[in-house]
């Protein structure tokens, strides 16, 4: 529950936006309305307090005209579409830290609507990916929402999420082909999107993480046996009391910590566990790495921060914009890529890795 709520006046023209003022109201959480639509008040004394004050806060805006020239996110999905922008959560390894600009307060948009409609001209288009997808016109164009934000976290305070599983499960598939949601989440609270009509074309995936390393590094989440069980409810059939969604586990950030293969062939059988039933599933695997301009935010929100972000034991990545990032050297990557593969092959045959990275 964030400490401080501040709509725009241009928020509030949405009728959309009057829905989240309706929600938030209810749950008696203080609205501030910025007139001229400026969010002030978000800079502390230093990095540590700014942070503190925007990881309070909740800002409810308008998308600008930028984020409806949507780009590219492979190989996640074709394209990316948000419906906020920041994240509630306290990962150590935040993948946002240099990514968006400002302090890290959480933007949810109420002029989301207009956006869901505005990616009907992107369904039967396909950005140049190398990966999993291919370049193929007979699937479906996915769009992911979860890039700058975790959907789930803030489920409870907009409805953003519902809006848009409703919206693509409505989508006939005639028309200009048809669109599939892609949304990622590190929380549980999934109840609210049982019911909902998503007619197959939402995905939800759940990112998961050896116990060591999510009580370690992702606070303010819910626990890794939380988010299975939030994730067994979505995949159930519907006749079992579930979602009957389409399904991902995404196993993010993969770091070789002492007995890595030890804690993830444990985490791999808890999931097996778990998803013992047949389901629509696939999985993702995302090695950790970092920037120069990301570790040095890291440094100033988590300065006691017990994540090993060593350039010397790295391997070096370039960019064709020319940016740098770490990632495990060579050697390191390919063990760990032909045991994730194997193990994941070997308790889910009929669920294809979409791709290592």
């Amino acid at each position: 529950m964030p400490k401080r709520v501040i709509f725009t006046a241009d928020a509030l023209k949405e009728t959309y936006g009057q829905a989240i003022y309706g929600r938030i109201s209810a749950l008696g959480l203080p609205i501030e309305i910025a007139k001229n639509n400026r969010i002030t008040g978000l800079r502390g004394a230093d990095e540590r307090e700014t942070y503190r004050l925007a990881k309070n806060t909740l800002a409810i805006v308008n998308a600008p005209p930028s984020a409806f020239r949507l780009q590219p996110i492979p190989p996640s999905a074709d394209w990316q579409m948000n419906l906020a922008e920041g994240c509630p959560a306290h990962c150590q390894y935040c993948y946002l830290a240099g990514s968006l600009s400002g302090p890290p307060v959480v933007r949810a948009y109420a002029n989301l609507p207009k956006m869901l409609e505005h990616t009907a001209t992107y369904e039967g288009t396909y950005p140049p990916n190398r990966s999993w997808q291919g370049n193929e016109s007979n699937r479906p164009t996915t769009f992911e929402v979860s890039c700058y934000t975790d959907v789930l976290g803030i489920e409870h305070l907009t409805g953003g999420l519902a809006e848009c599983i409703r919206y693509f499960g409505a989508r006939p598939e005639d028309s200009r082909g048809h669109g599939q949601l892609r949304f990622v989440s590190k929380y549980d609270q999934v109840d609210s999107l049982l019911e909902l009509p998503h007619n197959g074309q939402t995905r939800a995936r759940m990112s998961l993480n050896t116990d060591s390393i999510a009580r370690r590094l992702e606070g303010g989440t819910a626990s890794v046996e939380a988010r299975l069980q939030g994730l067994r409810k979505l995949a159930l059939p519907k006749e079992l009391g579930g979602g009957g969604y389409p399904i991902g586990v995404v196993i993010a950030p993969i770091m070789p910590i002492p007995d890595w293969r030890e804690h993830y062939a444990a985490l791999l059988d808890r999931i097996a566990e778990v998803i013992d039933f047949p389901c629509d599933m696939n999985a993702e695997f995302i090695s950790h790495r970092f920037t120069p301009g990301s570790k040095n935010i890291l440094m100033s929100w988590y300065p006691n921060t017990s994540l090993e972000m060593d350039e010397t034991q790295r391997a070096e990545k370039r960019n064709k914009f020319g940016g740098t990032k770490y990632v495990y050297r060579p050697e390191e990557m390919k063990q760990m890529k032909a045991f994730f593969y194997a193990e994941w092959q070997k308790r889910f045959p009929d669920a294809p890795v979409l791709y290592w990275t």
